[in-house]
């Protein structure tokens, strides 16, 4: 039987505790653990360098937004190759971090989602070439 990955961040540690977050994005992605493998690692660093410094208590909405506009450049290339496979893991490791980060605030979790779906639902906000 598989072993489930639990996934933990200073941030979820400091809020599930009740403290404040503290550091900005690129603290936040340095920081968590398990870390990703190399190559994630990487690509998530570089499609959040836009909101690296921005506060750590920001990383759910900052994931969200870095995701949301990788998935709309995919979907905008129309590539369906295996290229575009760490591009996908990317987006969903972004999404996943977002809501893992969100869960210290349980009373903005559905409208958290809602809004997200809306947003993930809207793309591809260009037609592929």
């Amino acid at each position: 039987m598989p072993s489930e990955r639990v996934v933990r961040s200073p941030m979820t540690e400091a809020t599930t505790g009740g403290a404040v977050p503290s550091g900005t994005v690129r603290s936040w992605l340095v920081a968590v653990t398990p870390p990703p493998p190399p190559s994630l690692a990487a690509r998530l660093a570089a499609v959040l360098e836009p909101f690296a410094d921005r506060p750590a208590q920001e990383v759910p909405e900052c994931c969200l937004e870095a995701g949301e506009g990788l998935l709309d450049a995919i979907l905008a290339s129309g590539s369906t190759s295996r290229d575009t496979a760490l591009d996908l893991l990317t987006v969903d490791a972004l999404i996943t971090y977002a809501f893992q980060e969100a869960a210290g605030e349980p009373e903005r979790l559905e409208a958290r989602a809602t809004r997200a779906m809306e947003r993930i639902a809207a793309i591809p906000r260009q037609e592929p070439s």
